[in-house]
């Protein structure tokens, strides 16, 4: 066999020895190992490569699928290509923008006319014609000039922040791109696709990880898109939607002018919904949901502020003061207490306190002893007056079932989210869940104690009950905040990275943690001295003059 390295591989369990200068894919086929939806990329040393990378050294290997987060990043980014190479070759002079995740594909924009169903056609021949995606080396002086020469200035803008001597690119045929992480070695490997109609552009639509013989199901989201498309026409006015035009921005001083123009945008947006709320006299119990880091505590809080400087008095409302007794909570399918379960609410006791409000009456709010597990008469009795309404932050503020019996003339719902707009340029979009988990993990570390390691670790478990209580009702809500800042992660960059440098490279977590990494490395660092002291990112990073 002549020389070899020694690779220890996750999915036999075994330790094999395999030629030297083989890539991930060789070594894949050498093994026989079976994954029925096709092999993505891999986890090396516990980050993730491409099935272009070569072994000279002794590895931990991890083969991964569409089913896992990594490998569905990989099968994205490839289909991402496609796109940009069967557009390239149809509508050469069309800019092609991948700017939403939304309705579980990606909107994407397509300057001119342009026909769906012919773009499709297009994909589908490169995907039969099984080409190859090349992965080329170069000064990043030459990359630099390639995409300046190719009209893909934002690309070129990403690269010149990056400061890096080299840089990796892929080609594909004729035409050439920058991702920010693996590909797949051929288009062929690409099994499952379409391309529909949506809103003014066309909607991407991709595999089921949990079903990958399957494409994910559209959802409605047009509040959502709406929210996306407004916050793009704003940065568009700004001259800021992608990360490389950012870093330019703030190269030029214009830092404390994005700060004060962007936080300006979502004061506004919390005033006159504000003014909205409080001109009907009928609106008396705010629900204000979100996922994990979305900002929804300190919206909650400028939003009482924006009442009372209406002439309103707004009245908190604790939702986990309304946990049933611990022995009463639903149990998950390994056993343990289901905290996340809507069921874990006193859902009777809530509704009937709070249309006993609503009727004028006084009641006296629980509260749950998280020690002794056990829901106690708090003392603190209430009483609705004219001018006053509730306000109602948490996970399940718009599942209806938690305010099936509250008439729905009394409610407004609102969802709190941090809907990433800016690009890392046109074919790298920036996924929301990364903003916020890059939140929770500077939080966590601050006023939690837990490491980045910790955060990321829990994360899985976090993600999956937003999927079944928080997702499914978002487009109930009456209003839709996007609660992220076009600044903020330059903001975060300086308190996360060096969170993220401490995960271990033995941790499973690990892989998660130099993405991540990587990521932040696009950026430049701002100071956050100009932010103000109620900016909706000081709940993160510290400095803010409200009280959690």
């Amino acid at each position: 066999m002549g020389k070899t390295v020694t690779i220890f591989c996750k999915n036999t369990g075994r330790t094999h020895r395999v030629p030297l200068g083989f890539n991930l894919e060789e070594v894949y086929e050498l093994l026989e190992i079976e994954m029925p939806h096709g092999v993505t990329s891999a986890k090396v040393n516990n980050k993730v490569e491409g099935l272009h990378f070569t072994l000279f050294n002794d590895k931990d290997i991890e083969f991964l699928d569409v089913t896992s987060p990594s490998g569905m990043r990989t099968y994205t980014r490839s289909l991402f290509f496609v796109l940009y190479k069967a557009v390239h070759d149809l509508y050469p002079k069309g800019r092609l923008r991948i700017d939403t995740p939304v309705s579980n594909g990606y909107y994407c924009r397509l300057d001119g006319e342009f026909d769906v169903d012919v773009i499709r056609r297009r994909m589908q021949e490169i995907v039969d014609a099984d080409l190859p995606f090349h992965r080329i080396t170069c000064h990043t002086s030459e990359a630099i000039a390639l995409f300046r020469e190719h009209g893909l200035e934002n690309k070129a803008k990403l690269l010149e922040g990056l400061g890096s001597l080299y840089t990796n690119y892929y080609t594909l045929d004729d035409v050439a791109d920058y991702f920010y992480g693996s590909l797949l070695i051929r288009t062929g490997q690409i099994r499952l696709f379409d391309v529909v109609p949506y809103g003014d552009g066309l909607l991407l639509r991709l595999p089921d990880p949990e079903n990958p013989e399957q494409l994910r199901p559209m959802v409605e989201q047009s509040k959502m898109f709406d929210v996306f498309r407004e916050q793009h026409r704003w940065q568009e006015i700004l001259g800021v939607s992608t990360i490389g035009e950012l870093n330019k921005a703030n190269d030029r001083g214009l830092t404390n002018q994005l700060i004060n123009v962007t936080e300006a945008l979502q004061e506004k947006k919390i005033s006159q919904l504000a003014d909205r709320i409080a001109a009907n006299p009928k609106l008396k119990v705010i629900l204000i949901a979100g996922p994990s880091s979305s900002g929804k505590t300190t919206f909650s809080k400028r939003l009482s502020v924006q009442l009372m400087a209406c002439g309103v008095k707004p009245i908190p409302v604790s939702l986990d003061d309304y946990f049933v007794d611990r022995e009463k909570t639903p149990r998950n399918a390994a056993g343990e207490y289901d905290y996340e379960h809507i069921e874990a609410m006193n859902i009777p006791l809530f509704n009937q306190q709070m249309n006993a409000l609503l009727q004028g009456e006084e009641v006296e709010l629980p509260r749950y002893n998280f020690q002794t597990g056990l829901s106690e008469k708090s003392g603190n009795r209430l009483r609705l007056a004219p001018d006053m309404l509730l306000i109602l932050e948490g996970i399940h503020a718009l599942n209806p079932m938690l305010t099936k019996d509250i008439p729905e003339e009394n409610k407004f719902k609102i969802y709190a989210s941090a809907l990433t707009t800016i690009l890392l340029d046109d074919h790298n979009y920036i996924p929301t869940t990364d903003n916020r988990l890059l939140r929770r993990i500077v939080r966590d570390y601050k006023y939690r104690g837990y490491s980045a390691q910790d955060t990321i670790s829990r994360w899985p478990a976090v993600r999956a009950g937003e999927e079944r209580w928080i997702f499914p009702f978002q487009e109930q809500a009456d209003v839709m905040i996007n609660t992220a800042l076009l600044f903020e992660f330059a903001a975060l960059r300086s308190q996360a990275l060096p969170l993220l440098e401490q995960v271990p490279e033995n941790a499973p977590e690990y892989s998660e943690a130099y993405r991540l990494r990587k990521f932040l490395s696009y950026l430049k660092p701002i100071s956050t001295k100009g932010l103000p002291p109620t900016s909706l990112l000081r709940e993160f990073l510290g400095g803010s003059t409200f009280k959690y």
